[in-house]
Parts: structure tokens; sequence; C-alpha cells
């Protein structure tokens, strides 16, 4: 079964289809390449995970496309979502 998709091989996070607990190990393809991420907190259904280690500052990538900044070390197989990257769409107060 598919706990987990990578939408574009470029993407360095994947999304859930059904909440997943600490210790789940996800089998996801990037482009050709198989992976196996261990989740190391909990992630509810439709949020997002590192499939590599983002260093802060590092681009955030979601469909081939820049989705925010991370705004401090991220683990492969923690949690991405607003505690740990800033939006870098539709803001207005940031060129």
């Amino acid at each position: 079964m598919i706990k987990a998709i990578v939408m574009k091989p470029a993407d360095n996070v994947a999304t859930v289809m059904e909440d997943v607990i600490p210790g789940t190990k996800i089998v996801i393809f990037v482009g050709d390449a198989k992976k196996t991420i261990d989740i190391s907190e909990k992630i509810a259904f439709a949020h997002k995970f590192a499939v590599e280690n983002i260093p802060k500052g590092a681009a955030i990538k979601k469909y081939g496309e820049v989705i925010g900044i991370a705004t401090q070390d991220i683990k492969a197989g923690q949690h991405v979502h607003v505690h740990n990257i800033e939006s870098t769409r539709g803001r207005g107060d940031k060129e």
C-alpha cells in the first residue's frame, strides 16, 4: 500500500497518504530510485516529510518547485510544515 508520494524527482519532500507514527518505515520512489525513509515524528495525512537531510536556509521543493525555505536543519523522516519552513509563495512582504 502506498503511504507516501513524491510528486517530482527534484522534490526533497514527500506527502503522506495516511497518518503515520514515529518508527514507520516508508518506501518511496524518487524518479527511478527506491528509498526507505524512517519516520521520526507523527505526521498527519496530507502533510510532508523530508526525504533527505535539508539544511537550514535550503529550498523546500514540492511539485518540482520551491515552496519554502527551511528555517532550521531538517533530517530525513522529519515532519516538514510551518514550524520548520517559511513560505516563499504569495507572501507580498518579501521579494
